[in-house]
């Protein structure tokens, strides 16, 4: 399992995801290095798929997605926790 967090540069709703998926990750005793930020801007098709979407959490084994605004339970909830 792998958890894509979909972000860009500068973007401080990101910045937020970010510390919120790693505090998550903390609650469970789950390994952060399991968090993959990914840049988008680095990506033509990411960035017309989730430029006015970021941040979004994508959990790589079920493809399943959190749009932003989401939370600690929602987080767990990706999970299966």
């Amino acid at each position: 399992m792998t958890l894509i967090l979909y972000h860009t540069e500068g973007c401080h709703l990101c910045e937020d995801a970010h510390g919120l998926v790693l505090a998550a990750l903390a609650r469970h005793g789950i390994n952060p290095d399991l968090l993959e930020p990914v840049e988008i801007a680095d990506d033509l098709d990411l960035l017309e798929r989730y430029g006015v979407s970021i941040p979004v959490l994508r959990e790589s084994s079920s493809g399943r997605e959190l749009g932003w605004p989401f939370g600690l339970e929602d987080i767990a909830g990706l999970l299966g926790l």
